[in-house]
């Protein structure tokens, strides 16, 4: 036993001395085909054709990496063959070029080829960002204080202060909007009612399908969660918009931005207010009116939070959230 691990190790040792031999067919990978387990007399560590090689006495590591679909030997195996007083081999060092050998499923290492495949090539990932998926500085409506307090009062100047750096935010945020993609406030009022009646009319149809093109995705998850419990007490909806509407304005413009060194990788968020008269009912599964009255019309004020991106081409406005003011 103690002889056939030594012609063992001395076809290891002669099949790295041919160095245009292909790996492949190395006398090393064909020794260890032959013998299930070879031990090493310096560190009885075990060597396998799977997994990985390790050489605990000369500290060279043969390592297996994965590199786009293939596996790269990036470390050295060093080997020499030197006697010691008894006459008995160790495993000692030589270099080994480094190489990269494309691995198959069912495939053992002893039959790969040493080139990788012609058709290998490296992938690269790109993730896009899509959403924020919060509504940064959510609006909400401050308390009007009186003029002597405002100017007279060190807690009016601190309002003044405050309401001063939340507009200039906000004419910041438009002024990027305008500057990127042609801002119009008469345009994007048109757009943005047009998107307000889409949404609301799919969300009578319990269209999630079509719903989830025009909210964000986590909007898209809030909205489809309350058309399941909708569903559970009303069998359909009626909803209607009486136009024109009242009216609509900007409350608040936000930007944010995802790199501080280019501005133009940003979100810009926009909260508005819509106020308009409605006509709304909900029936069972038997027919019969259990909510509103399509016949009469109801005034509603709504707080929407739009968002769009400055980085995507044809990007469109989305429905980011709904604030309770």
């Amino acid at each position: 036993m103690a002889l056939a691990r030594l012609y063992a190790v001395r076809r290891l040792h002669r099949g790295f001395q041919e160095p245009q031999l292909p790996l492949a067919n190395s006398t090393f990978f064909r020794s260890l085909q032959k013998t299930d387990v070879i031990y090493s007399q310096s560190s009885r560590s075990i060597f396998t054709p799977q997994s990985y090689l390790h050489f605990p006495s000369s500290g060279g590591v043969f390592q297996r990496s994965i590199v786009n679909c293939s596996y790269t030997i990036s470390s050295i195996i060093n080997l020499h063959a030197d006697k010691d007083a008894c006459g008995s081999t160790s495993l000692g060092s030589t270099r080994v070029p480094k190489l990269t050998v494309s691995f198959n499923e069912a495939r053992s290492m002893s039959t790969m080829k040493a080139a990788a495949p012609s058709g290998a090539r490296k992938v690269a990932l790109r993730v896009t960002m899509l959403s924020p998926g919060f509504v940064y500085d959510p609006y909400k409506p401050r308390e009007p204080i009186p003029f002597w307090r405002r100017w007279f009062t060190r807690s009016g100047w601190r309002r003044t202060k405050e309401d001063l750096i939340t507009e200039m935010k906000s004419a910041y945020a438009i002024s990027r909007l305008r500057k990127k993609v042609g801002y119009s406030k008469k345009t994007f009022y048109q757009h943005a009612l047009r998107l307000y009646k889409e949404i609301n009319t799919l969300l009578a149809n319990g269209d999630t399908s079509s719903l989830r093109k025009v909210v964000t995705e986590k909007m898209y998850s809030t909205l489809k969660n309350e058309l399941k419990r909708r569903e559970s007490m009303w069998s359909s909806v009626y909803w209607e918009l009486v136009e024109p509407v009242v009216g609509i304005r900007t409350l608040r413009a936000r930007m944010i931005a995802l790199d501080k060194n280019d501005l133009n990788k940003a979100f810009i968020q926009l909260t508005l207010e819509i106020t308009s008269k409605q006509k709304f009912e909900a029936c069972d599964a038997k027919g019969n009116v259990v909510s509103g009255d399509k016949t009469k019309e109801v005034l509603v004020r709504d707080v929407w939070v739009v968002e769009r991106s400055l980085f995507h081409q044809d990007a469109a406005w989305r429905l980011c959230a709904r604030l309770s003011v």
